[in-house]
């Protein structure tokens, strides 16, 4: 049997030899460019979560999509959280599941970093992102981090600011954002938005503030329609349910309902000039991932930080208004006192 040569061996020699048989002439430079062209490499951060095993799928699988062309995952540094038990107890698993795309297991983030050229930062856990983020943006590698992108808002202005300082893109984003009827909003299907509602389950998770575990899903969903200008909000919770309500600049309102309790869905519905639109179903991680593919392409984030940080200020308010009885909490506020 005819011993297979590996891909780089093989590739050189295929050019070499068509290069000199004529075959390829007058477009052999062209033709050579293409078939050598660098493998795109990401790693992942964290294994705890389902995200990192659906990209993993999507991009390792038999049949990826062309628009992840170039691209694949090539090793994953398994880190999750000590001392979350749904994060704990899935670690294994997912990373037998990953192992068995090709996918090697590295033991730091400076391995994985050696090694790849785009980071998935995917641990379940927001708590390590600012350490583990940093490493990442000091060496230079272009950056996604799920959610949530930080265990606080001090943390998460702080990954912006040494971005910045850096000048590595880093992109957040819950995939809620990329179902197809909220990017119909976007796109100016209703119009101009008037307000929306956005609900999402809003599971708590003691280690970190309220929404940021699971309600990060609905606002999301709400700030990718009103968009930017929120200047204040109020909530009400209670066991089994929260709602929040915040008030734009410009007068519109948009709310935020988490669930505890009944289905666990996603969705909400945009009030525009032209009509109304509900929002959902939600149907998977492609959206999402085809975002970040584009993204690792150009280095320009769809999201930018300062939509990111507002979302994350309403948040840490609504948690805020809660302490406080249900006051009205002002954004500006907040975001000063988490800068400090």
């Amino acid at each position: 049997m005819r011993k297979q040569l590996p891909r780089r061996e093989f590739i050189r020699y295929a050019t070499t030899t068509a290069t000199g048989l004529g075959l390829i002439a007058p477009f052999s430079n062209v033709f050579a460019s293409r078939i050598t062209d660098p493998l795109k490499r990401i790693g992942i951060i964290g294994l705890d979560t389902s995200h990192s095993v659906a990209f993993a799928k999507a991009l390792n699988g038999p049949n990826p999509s062309p628009n992840y062309t170039g691209f694949t995952i090539t090793a994953a540094y398994p880190r999750g959280s000590a001392d979350i038990e749904s994060s704990v107890k899935r670690l294994a698993g997912y990373t037998e599941d990953v192992k068995k795309l090709g996918i090697d297991i590295v033991d730091s983030v400076d391995e994985l970093l050696n090694r790849c050229d785009f980071i998935l930062l995917e641990t379940n856990d927001g708590r390590p992102h600012l350490e583990q983020a940093l490493q990442v943006i000091k060496a230079g590698k272009t950056l996604f981090i799920d959610k949530p992108i930080a265990g606080s808002l001090s943390d998460a202005i702080a990954i912006y600011e040494a971005a910045a300082k850096y000048k590595v893109p880093v992109f957040s984003s819950s995939s809620l954002r990329y179902m197809e009827t909220v990017q119909d909003v976007i796109k100016g299907k209703i119009g101009k938005v008037l307000g929306a509602d956005a609900f999402s389950p809003a599971t708590l998770e003691k280690t970190h503030p309220d929404l940021f575990w699971y309600g990060i899903h609905g606002v999301e969903i709400l700030f990718a329609v009103m968009g930017k200008g929120c200047k204040e909000v109020v909530r009400v919770s209670s066991a089994n349910t929260d709602i929040v309500v915040g008030s734009w600049q410009d007068g519109r309102t948009g709310t935020f309902r988490g669930t505890r309790t009944g289905t666990h869905d996603y969705g909400g519905t945009a009030y525009g000039e032209k009509g109304n639109l509900v929002l959902g179903p939600f149907k998977g991680y492609d959206n999402l991932l085809d975002q970040i593919i584009s993204f690792f392409r150009s280095g320009v984030p769809p999201v930018s930080a300062e939509e990111t940080l507002e979302i994350y200020t309403f948040m840490e308010a609504a948690d805020e208004s809660k302490r406080n009885g249900g006051k009205a909490v002002q954004l500006v506020e907040v975001y000063k006192k988490a800068k400090r």
